[in-house]
């Protein structure tokens, strides 16, 4: 049987769940891909795929694998609450119809999103922020700036950040007890504020909401599920764009050609972000749980196995980019498989780098001396996949 290579001494981390929050796992990743197409991780009881060539099809493979265990379609801890309600209706944790019935309207609904409105928003938002640690600003830009989009006034949006901050936590397996509860009142109350928005007699002009409304077939009301994927386009902004905008601010500090831009433009932020999303991705991998005895990149999987997709590994493929260790802000094809890949591919891709860059452009200004705040440092938040700094 193949094994992923075992870990050194030499301060690498034990696993690439471990990797997630290491200060550099990128040499560790390079010794995944150098390994077995799929090698067998015993400690997390589950097989890991990280190079580009590999993990691509694997996204593909939607018969084979699926993004939710057969027999757990939510999880246990959450069953039965209105936390597992929204997370059973959600088109990223499921597959074949369920997954279809929603995940149309809002490509279509976030297509049509200005893009610059969004990031004017977010910049609004953004001032008018109270005084916060800045590792708590990486979360409160992007969702109060889509808790706006989605319709919420001003006056709301701390109460929608505060509540996000606390259903996110029944997406993650670290969570204990307490956090499950609040992270199920939590979605109770989005529930009901999304349902009040729903029904709404007319939307803000130009708002996700809006465009949401018209990709909706007119004259029926919102289901729940699609209440519930309102909530989800919010969940997935905490993490994913919070990494995103942290990481971004980390290349900043890290890389000393950018910091002799004196005054970064709007363009040049906005490329940092879409080779930070490559370069040190929010969301360092995720898994696939295998449906029916299937043989992948020549190993034969059982019904039940999981599969680790080690998204960051696969970025840094030199097959997939060249000179892939690189910071580079102009590249011919900049490839990544941080925002998934075919029918689960993320639609909020877009939106995402917007919303991260406008928070980047406001956090510098409130952050002006970059150099203090590289001297002081950061880690990172514990999490299984997301990838996210903790300012000092």
């Amino acid at each position: 049987m193949n094994h992923s290579p075992a870990p050194s001494p030499d301060g690498m981390p034990a696993d690439p769940v471990a990797a997630v929050t290491h200060a550099d796992p990128y040499p560790f990743y390079a010794a995944l891909r150098a390994g077995p197409p799929l090698a067998w991780n015993d400690t997390l009881r589950l097989w890991v795929a990280s190079r580009a060539e590999v993990i691509e099809p694997l996204l593909l493979a939607h018969g084979a694998l699926r993004v939710r265990p057969a027999a757990e379609p939510v999880p246990r801890a959450i069953a039965g609450s209105a936390a597992g309600e929204v997370f059973g209706h959600l088109v990223r944790m499921n597959d074949g119809a369920a997954h279809q019935a929603h995940k149309p309207a809002l490509q279509r609904s976030l297509a049509g999103l200005d893009l610059e409105a969004a990031h004017a928003a977010a910049l609004r938002v953004a001032q008018a922020l109270p005084l916060q640690p800045l590792s708590e600003a990486l979360f409160s830009v992007p969702v109060r700036t889509v808790a706006h989009l989605l319709g919420f006034a001003d006056e709301a949006l701390p109460q929608a950040d505060r509540w996000m901050r606390d259903f996110v936590a029944c997406l993650s397996p670290l969570s204990d007890a307490a956090q499950l509860e609040a992270a199920s009142a939590a979605a109770a109350e989005l529930m009901a504020r999304f349902e009040e928005l729903a029904a709404s007699a007319a939307p803000r002009h130009g708002t996700l909401l809006a465009q949401v409304r018209e990709a909706h077939p007119a004259g029926t009301p919102a289901s729940r599920a699609l209440l519930a994927n309102l909530v989800g386009l919010l969940s997935q902004t905490c993490d994913a764009t919070a990494g995103l905008l942290g990481n971004s601010l980390v290349a900043l500090l890290r890389e000393p050609a950018l910091q002799e831009q004196a005054a970064p433009t709007r363009a040049l932020l906005r490329a940092v972000v879409e080779e930070t999303a490559r370069h040190d991705a929010p969301v360092q991998n995720t898994r696939r749980f295998v449906a029916a005895p299937v043989t992948l990149a020549g190993t034969q999987l059982a019904a039940g196995d999981a599969v680790l997709l080690v998204l960051a590994a696969a970025n840094r493929d030199p097959a997939f980019n060249p000179e892939p260790d690189d910071f580079s802000l102009v590249r011919a094809r900049r490839r990544t498989l941080g925002f998934g890949h075919g029918v689960h591919a993320c639609p909020g891709q877009a939106l995402a780098c917007a919303l991260a860059a406008a928070g980047l452009e406001a956090l510098l200004k409130r952050t002006p001396d970059l150099a203090a705040l590289r001297a002081r440092g950061w880690h990172y938040r514990p999490s299984a996949n997301a990838r996210i700094p903790v300012f000092h």
